[in-house]
């Protein structure tokens, strides 16, 4: 099992996606979420959490995004590289065009 560290994540809520279902405030294990009086989620103890994941894997909504936090203490190159995964993430996937062969050598599609 791995060591799961509190403050090295950045957690994102985005409100116009939120439908305040309450699923990442009822099952943080470290409690950053809550619902606002807008019965929104809203973060609140960011520092505590864990990067678990719980709550940007179950969000029906697709509203919450936890991220590594990217400080000065990151050498450069390292941060350089996840700065292109995070570009990379971000590029929908190029369709190569081509139709694809079956193993029989046909085309498919």
């Amino acid at each position: 099992m791995s060591v799961k560290r509190k403050g090295n994540s950045t957690v994102t809520i985005f409100p116009d996606w939120c439908k305040g279902c309450g699923i990442c405030a009822a099952f943080c294990p470290a409690k950053v979420m809550e619902l606002n009086d807008q019965g929104k989620a809203v973060v609140i103890r960011e520092e505590e959490c864990i990067n678990c994941g719980f709550c940007e894997l179950h969000c029906p909504d697709f509203a919450i995004m936890v991220r590594p936090k990217v400080d000065d203490e990151i050498p450069a190159v390292c941060r350089a590289v996840l700065e292109k995964a995070a570009r990379k993430a971000d590029r929908p996937a190029a369709s190569g065009g081509a139709a694809e062969k079956t193993g029989s050598g046909k085309k498919k599609g």
